[in-house]
């Protein structure tokens, strides 16, 4: 089996549960930290030619991360594509599932069977609203059915867009001080929001500087997301 991913927490997840399979994958697939394969460009522009000439029996896609075109052209070239849908935690175990398994993998490796058990425990009592911004110039941020938006609701954190009719919708940031939230959660990734890079725009708000990979990879970091992210939540409330 010869796999190409071009989601990088699909990535992670095949390398971790089906070793030697992967031929290639993005140049922003960086989990694991030593994976030696083809890259093959980024998430929004693949090389269509290179994919091809790796000679897959499989390309793992998204229909989030990547584009339509660039999967249609794939298909074209006589490649077998899984593409993806992800919008909350229930369907991510679903669909790792069915790619390890495309994949040549085991259906429920044991860090998929840890994720399960870690996201099986009640949210916390109490609830906070936040404003989780994904982008910076300009101002984008959660709306509506998003896989980042549902971990957060499970970690007692509701944000306030949850119901804005677009799913990444722009925001002025007057208007995000305006909704009265609770907490800013502010991740780094896609846009790396830092210290001295976010949260002075929220005077007078807690911010809680979060990991990207564990707000937003369905992969191997399920594992310890609610952890590692229950901590950060908890300690931007102090």
């Amino acid at each position: 089996m010869r796999v190409v991913s071009l989601v990088p927490s699909l990535t992670e997840a095949v390398a971790a549960s089906a070793p030697g399979v992967l031929v290639g994958a993005t140049d922003w697939c960086s989990h694991p930290a030593d994976l030696h394969v083809a890259r093959i460009g980024g998430t929004k522009n693949p090389d269509v030619g290179r994919v091809v000439a790796l000679a897959p029996d499989l390309v793992i896609a998204n229909e989030e991360e990547n584009r339509a075109p660039d999967i249609a052209a794939l298909r074209a070239a006589g490649l077998e594509v899984l593409v993806t849908e992800v919008r909350d935690v229930a369907q991510a175990f679903r669909e790792l599932s069915r790619v390890l398994r495309a994949g040549g993998g085991p259906a429920r490796p044991h860090w998929l069977a840890e994720a399960e058990e870690a996201w099986a425990a009640p949210a916390p009592p109490g609830r906070r609203t936040a404003v989780v911004p994904v982008w910076r110039r300009p101002w984008m941020v959660l709306g509506r059915d998003t896989f980042a938006g549902d971990v957060l609701a499970r970690l007692g954190v509701h944000q306030v867009y949850s119901r804005h009719p677009e799913r990444y919708p722009r925001m002025a940031v007057e208007d995000l001080l305006a909704a009265g939230p609770d907490l800013v959660v502010l991740p780094d990734e896609p846009y790396r929001f830092t210290a001295g890079d976010g949260p002075e725009a929220f005077p007078g708000l807690p911010c809680a500087l979060v990991s990207g990979r564990h707000l937003t990879w369905y992969g191997p970091s399920l594992a310890e997301a609610p952890r590692v992210l229950g901590g950060a939540l908890r300690a931007a409330g102090r």
